[in-house]
């Protein structure tokens, strides 16, 4: 379930992010907790072996072998690396989500090109959508685990399980209200365009961050482990924020929500291209018609506000 903040941050106001701090679904304390406490435990085993069972000589030679390791470390710009792991990671997942099909541009192209209330008409404008919604649906089965469980259930899965692919429909050659090259041309763009966001998802499935790079983005951090004779020491987190975003189509607080997405791409397209087909506002006159500067109807504290004279320069008011 996509954790949302944006109301918590509209205004700037004191301790706003600080309050942000002590949110649990979808922090990273609740990502990191398990790893935390697992590394506690080592690092106390660790530190009664190094203090309680090693004689003097083999904590010297443990301390130098941990001095070695961390100057070497420092020959490899690790903040670097790190930070463009996590850019690439953040900059994929924003990509993913903008690869999702949305029917919003099919379904207004369908409903002003296919014409006719009759059946003929109805039948084609739903069965040009569906086959839409089915390519999305399919696509979003085979990347993300929530829409798989959800159609593992019964009738849904059998009544998909025969599509594949990015397939999208053809029946927009059978509407013949306009001329045919119009109609064939704007639909296929829309068409086309639909399909590239189906098949761009189904590749960022496909074709994964390579494993040496992520490797080196995790153990990089691990590497840095201190030395446990050493009073405080810091605990080395390894880049899980970005393990958590690298595939948002998981059950993570903060995975997309695609069978939500799903029902609304259902119910939107179906709506459009049916219900409100040639459902158009009356053509008549405004209220403002007879009026050469049209003002919103602002209420009085609102207007005492907006209407005051608009920034004329700073040199305006010099003396």
């Amino acid at each position: 379930m996509t954790v949302s903040y944006t109301l918590k941050v509209a205004n700037s106001r004191f301790g706003g992010f600080s309050k942000l701090l002590f949110r649990w679904k979808g922090s990273i304390y609740k990502l990191l907790y398990k790893e935390f406490i697992v590394f506690v435990v080592l690092y106390a085993l660790l530190s009664l072996v190094y203090r309680r069972l090693l004689t003097e000589e083999q904590k010297r030679l443990y301390t130098k072998v941990a001095q070695y390791c961390n100057r070497s470390t420092d020959l490899i710009p690790m903040s670097f690396v790190l930070g463009f792991y996590v850019t690439l990671i953040v900059n994929r997942w924003w990509a993913q989500y903008t690869s999702i099909p949305l029917p919003d541009q099919l379904m207004c192209v369908i409903s002003s090109n296919v014409h006719g209330k009759d059946e003929r008409g109805r039948v084609l404008r739903r069965t040009l959508i569906r086959y839409a919604n089915l390519s999305s649906v399919l696509i979003l089965r085979s990347v993300s685990t929530r829409v798989l469980f959800f159609l593992c259930g019964g009738s849904r899965r059998r009544r998909v399980r025969g599509g594949g692919g990015t397939h999208t429909p053809s029946a927009a050659g059978g509407a013949h209200a306009k001329p045919l090259s119009s109609i064939l041309v704007l639909s296929a763009q829309e068409l086309n365009l639909y399909r590239a966001k189906c098949s761009m998802l189904f590749h960022y499935d496909w074709i994964s961050i390579p494993l040496v790079y992520t490797q080196v983005g995790v153990e990089s951090p691990m590497g840095r482990c201190p030395c446990p004779c050493s009073p405080v020491s810091p605990v080395p987190l390894p880049p899980q924020v970005a393990e958590q975003i690298i595939n948002p189509f998981g059950e993570d607080d903060d995975d997309f929500e695609t069978n939500k997405l799903i029902d609304r791409n259902l119910q939107v397209s179906l709506l459009s291209v049916d219900d409100m087909y040639q459902n158009l506002p009356p053509v008549v006159k405004d209220k403002y018609w007879n009026e050469s500067t049209a003002q919103p109807p602002y209420t009085m504290a609102t207007a005492a506000e907006t209407l005051k004279p608009s920034f004329l320069g700073s040199t305006f008011d010099m003396r």
